[in-house]
């Protein structure tokens, strides 16, 4: 009996650990909206554009966010054009906020009681996509997206790919909106 219970405890301990590891994943929140009336169905073609005062990443980022958006909006029907001859404007922008994590550590028993220890602070980089499409002949939005925490400058290039290639199909499952 005292071994099945030892098991028992061993198993919850794991699953425990499993837990608290998978809850401090990063998770990304989408959330996009769109004109209400709005016939998606008329766009066929789009062409990027520049939001005025919109912050964007270094060339290299910017081309890996270009590209993941070309490849599910063409996976949608639509087509990449140059000039004014398109039906959408897509845009997009990056905001990027700091926030302060504070890290506590020590021995003994605690700062409250004397222990030793020590306090640290890091920024923490949450990179939040923002896609904007226009209706190319009525200059008027209809379509925007957000997808937060999809570029960190501070993190591999690699596994900042994925993640904006991972936030594109987030962003765009669901485009174009459904009457």
């Amino acid at each position: 009996m005292r071994s099945l219970r030892g098991g028992i405890g061993f198993v919850v301990g794991a699953l425990c650990l499993v837990v608290a590891g998978a809850s401090g994943a990063v998770a990304q929140d989408v959330r996009t909206n769109y004109m209400p009336g709005t016939n998606f169905a008329q766009y066929k073609t789009y062409v990027w554009v520049d939001i005025p005062g919109g912050v964007h990443p270094d060339q290299i980022v910017d081309q890996e966010i270009r590209q993941a958006i070309d490849q599910q909006l063409a996976s949608k029907g639509l087509t990449k054009v140059t000039g004014d001859s398109a039906d959408l404007l897509v845009g997009y922008q990056i905001a990027v906020d700091q926030e302060k994590q504070w890290t506590g550590y020590g021995g003994g028993v605690g700062f409250r009681f004397g222990g030793m220890g020590q306090i640290s602070s890091s920024t923490i980089n949450i990179g939040t996509l923002v896609l904007d499409m226009y209706d190319a002949k009525a200059k008027q939005l209809v379509w925007k997206g957000e997808a937060s925490k999809t570029v960190d400058p501070s993190k591999d290039p690699q596994k900042n790919m994925e993640r904006i290639q991972k936030s594109a199909a987030k962003l765009l499952k669901d485009f174009p909106p459904a009457k």
